[in-house]
């Protein structure tokens, strides 16, 4: 699976400059992807002002993305806020180049920056089934949570999109390798760089970690496109010759 990265600064509030900003650089691919993975929230920041920046299904931003992946031929994933039933979800969007959309909401959410109290917890674990893959989706804080995320699917791949602050970098490079070697999965980590609305700097370090803690993409620190091909085959005869899932404990999550 061809699958491309796209690290970028984003407009604090401004969803029409940053889909500007993201179908500029989804322009500029010059190879036939299968996935682009965007940032948490990409359309306006971390923001907690969710009654002003939601938007509905049918809002511009989702129907941007449902735009981009019919034009490409490919998927596109990133969170996005989203209004629905009166309440507000930090809702990461897997966008099928056919245009049909499954997603996932965040399960946990950050209380240091009050996000428990504007938007409602997910109380589901997603998996999406892309050209043979089984994807886990998942953003942000959800790589310190390690149980909920437990490869118990056989999935192949994790990715996290997220606005991960400086100040926390090594915890982010970290936990994405052990969520890596520990579901014998490759993971895809997404993040955001610059200042925010708030001083708090992001410097990326997305990148992209193999079933065996390896990396296959290293931590970037820069505004660009990556592009990074997994192959599915190896993992899977890896997991025959370890086998380590099979050892996993059986256990069940109360949401």
């Amino acid at each position: 699976m061809k699958i491309v990265l796209i690290q970028s600064d984003l407009c604090w509030e401004d969803s029409l400059k940053n889909r500007n900003n993201f179908e500029s650089k989804i322009n500029q691919i010059d190879l036939q992807a299968d996935l682009i993975v965007l940032p948490e929230m990409f359309s306006t920041g971390f923001t907690m002002n969710a009654l002003v920046m939601a938007e509905a299904m049918n809002g511009d931003t989702v129907l941007w993305m449902k735009s981009m992946a019919k034009q490409k031929r490919c998927a596109l994933t990133g969170s996005v806020i989203i209004k629905e039933n009166n309440q507000f979800y930090n809702r990461m969007l897997f966008v099928f180049p056919s245009g049909e959309i499954q997603y996932y909401d965040k399960r946990h959410l950050f209380s240091l920056a009050g996000e428990d109290q504007t938007y409602t917890s997910g109380k589901e674990k997603v998996i999406v089934d892309y050209l043979g893959w089984k994807i886990c989706l998942q953003v942000c804080y959800d790589l310190r949570f390690p149980v909920f995320v437990r490869n118990v699917e056989s999935y192949d791949l994790i990715l996290y999109v997220a606005n991960w602050p400086k100040v926390r970098t090594n915890a982010w490079d970290i936990l994405l390798k052990a969520r890596a070697v520990e579901n014998l999965s490759y993971v895809v980590g997404v993040n955001r760089i610059g200042l925010d609305a708030h001083n708090y700097e992001h410097i990326g370090h997305s990148q992209v970690v193999d079933f065996l803690g390896n990396y296959v993409l290293e931590p970037q620190e820069t505004e660009g496109v990556f592009v990074v091909e997994l192959d599915r085959d190896i993992m899977l005869e890896t997991r025959k010759k370890l086998d380590f899932l099979s050892d996993k404990d059986v256990f069940e999550v109360n949401i």
